[in-house]
């Protein structure tokens, strides 16, 4: 199951934030088809949000297609996205690369920035 982590200060909805963990999730492999996701109740009690803005998150993953609602019954995965799993090498050289970074002095903003454009470089023109 997934645990969903709120940052108050990153200036996105906290609603997204459920939506972006949850792909993020989906895509490393921790989220497969027909898992749960928590319930409204249980993300409220380990974050302290507003029920409303957890189903409002559901209700935009159900209209992508990503979960579906079974009344009753819970919230579940329909589908994955992407093919990184979380035990994949690559995820071992950047944890590497990230140390490297940290300890040359970079924040994580500054980490962010550098990986987002060397991304932007790689994937030019690229719609995937």
């Amino acid at each position: 199951m997934v645990a969903y982590r709120i940052d108050r200060r990153s200036g996105i909805a906290t609603y997204l934030q459920i939506v972006q963990q949850t792909k993020q999730a989906l895509r490393l492999g921790l989220l497969e088809p027909g898992d749960k996701l928590p319930t409204a109740r249980e993300v409220v009690e380990a974050t302290a949000i507003n029920p409303n803005t957890v189903l409002k998150a559901y209700r935009e993953l159900e209209r992508e297609g990503l979960v579906e609602a079974r009344r009753g019954l819970g919230t579940f995965v329909r589908k994955t996205l992407g093919g990184a799993p979380a035990d994949s090498p690559l995820r071992g050289e950047l944890a590497e690369w990230a140390g490297r970074a940290r300890a040359a002095g970079l924040d994580r903003d500054d980490v962010a920035a550098l990986f987002t454009s060397v991304l932007e470089q790689v994937y030019e023109g690229d719609d995937s």
